[in-house]
């Protein structure tokens, strides 16, 4: 095998193909059970080269403040104030010009590796706007004025990070510019990760003690990813995530993370437990950080956080939120660690403090309650298996008609053959089909598949995930992007025939609910069909199981 070369899967992926959707939905997710993706090697160097990068740009963009920057020294100014502001503006311009989560082949981008820029910056690609049909505002393809519009929030980024000291008018033109690209393009909020940075900017903007609103954020972020994993799909996150971590490649700990490997996928108890600790955890963090006056019960929560990182990074989750995992720990040393006397009931004036209530409390929340009204990020569900998604089913060669719209990404077998042979290819896919399918929401798909098409075999399968990335520009997790609204805008731009493409949508579970709403609709014809699906009944199922 060549550095660049996949884990080839147990199976011959040409025959795969040509088995019946049940059985290739069984070998493959046999095979994520003991390989993950089976991604090669020197891909995962790759990653590790981009967070020195980011590291390294944050560090000269705090030399232009005297005083910083100087990587000697860096023990005497990495936990500075400005140091940290400038961290939060990098860390949002790395985000918005797709260099961060959502980026290179563990996200199924292969050649360009990111989207980003490329999109944001050309007219003529596809957006979903806030206001879908609004005129001048509600169209569904980029037009000037959005693409000078995302050049001049990356300008004024860049503005103040050179900028010697960050200016009050730097971070209120910041705060105000991104929710308009968001009205334009809901992508670029979300992409700029706007629950985050774009929160804390406006703490930067109007708090007279920023320090507390900042850890307000950063406890939200922590308390929310915790609150979110208390259900039954956490256990199968870590399944998947063991399977493909390049640190636990011992197939010993792999088939232990299952009931009996290979014919119980089911989390076994090990995973259990690891799901359990992983969540008391994440919610451990900020209850011991928000009270910790300093001293031991600081350096306690200091080291749980430390581990909590530590553990997801170490996995190269996909989606690889990497950099946001290092922003996020540089965030508890540069404001808990350096700034212990300071504590959220210092957040003023009042409006900021409401301000964080609607944005730190009320949303979450509403995410948790009411899914399809939150995007999940903006609800702080950060990876914890209960998202959702999409599954969109192109009769024959129909996917074709992709390419007509403008975009800088080829299907995605098309950008693999510029790496691969075909059958290399099609053993890569083969794993995208395993990743959804492993987790437990992904198990509907056996009952609500022949519900979408009468022979799924007349269809090519592809993850809504990898439609949003060719089309849109980012995917990351958050199945909204990839449903309703865009379909009609492929739609408008495409024009499938009735039955030409179907798309299941399935929502996330709504917290304190048993069920998981789900939606057949034909790219013409409309809602197909409707309804509910149990989670405890999916729970009982093998991933490849019909109902």
């Amino acid at each position: 095998m060549g550095l660049l070369d996949p884990q080839p899967p147990p199976y011959d992926p040409l025959e795969w193909e040509r088995q019946p959707f049940g059985e290739r939905a069984r070998q493959a997710c046999q095979a994520w059970a003991i390989q993950g993706y089976g991604t090669p090697i020197a891909v995962y160097s790759v990653y590790a080269i981009k967070v020195a990068f980011y590291v390294g740009m944050w560090a000269l963009f705090c030399s232009f403040t005297p005083g910083l920057g100087d990587l000697r020294t860096i023990s005497t100014w990495w936990l500075d104030p400005i140091a940290f502001q400038k961290a939060i503006v990098w860390s949002l311009l790395f985000e918005m010009l797709g260099l961060g989560c959502g980026s290179g082949p563990l996200t199924a981008r292969y050649m360009p590796p990111v989207g980003g820029f490329l999109y944001f910056l050309r007219p003529g690609t596809t957006k979903l706007p806030m206001f879908e049909g609004a005129p001048l505002i509600g169209g569904t393809r980029r037009t000037a004025v959005d693409a000078t519009l995302y050049a001049a929030a990356l300008w004024l980024a860049i503005w103040t990070l050179v900028s010697p000291q960050i200016l009050p008018e730097q971070l209120l033109a910041l705060v105000v510019v991104m929710p308009l690209l968001g009205v334009l393009d809901k992508t670029l909020f979300l992409i700029a990760r706007g629950e985050h940075y774009w929160t804390t900017l406006v703490v930067f903007a109007f708090a007279g003690n920023w320090i507390a609103g900042a850890k307000a954020v950063q406890l939200a972020l922590w308390f929310w990813a915790g609150f979110s994993k208390l259900n039954h799909h956490f256990a199968s996150v870590v399944c998947v995530m063991t399977s493909n971590s390049p640190f636990t490649r011992f197939r010993w700990l792999r088939e232990r993370m299952y009931r009996s490997y290979p014919d119980d996928l089911r989390p076994s108890k090990l995973a259990a437990i690891m799901a359990h600790a992983g969540t008391a955890l994440e919610l451990g963090v900020p209850l011991i950080l928000l009270f910790a006056p300093g001293g031991t019960w600081l350096i306690v929560g200091m080291v749980l956080m430390l581990m909590l990182h530590g553990y997801i990074t170490s996995n190269v989750p996909m989606g690889v939120p990497i950099e946001w995992n290092v922003m996020v720990v540089y965030g508890g040393f540069a404001l808990f660690w350096a700034h212990p006397e300071v504590t959220i009931l210092d957040t003023e004036p009042p409006a900021l403090a409401v301000f964080l209530i609607v944005m730190l409390v009320v949303l979450p929340l509403l995410g948790n309650l009411v899914p399809r009204a939150v995007s999940f990020l903006v609800a702080m569900r950060y990876y914890a298996g209960n998202w959702p998604y999409s599954v969109w089913l192109f009769r024959g060669e129909s996917y074709r008609k992709l390419d007509s719209l403008v975009k800088s990404s080829g299907w995605v077998h098309d950008q693999l053959a510029l790496f691969y042979d075909r059958k290399t290819a099609v053993g890569l896919v083969s794993k995208v089909l395993a990743f959804r399918m492993m987790h437990l929401h992904g198990r509907a798909l056996p009952v609500l598949l022949p519900r979408a098409v009468e022979n799924i075999e007349d269809y090519e399968y592809a993850e809504g995930e990898v439609i949003a990335g060719l089309v849109l520009g980012w995917n990351f997790g958050e199945g909204h992007l990839h449903q309703d609204q865009l379909l009609r805008a492929v739609q408008e731009q495409c024009e499938f025939e009735a039955g030409e493409l179907r798309c299941v949508f399935v929502e996330a579970q709504p917290f304190g609910r048993g069920t998981q709403e789900w939606r057949v609709v034909d790219a013409k014809a409309g809602l197909i069909d409707h309804g509910e699906l149990s989670v405890s009944e999916m729970r009982s199922r093998q991933p490849w199981e019909p109902g």
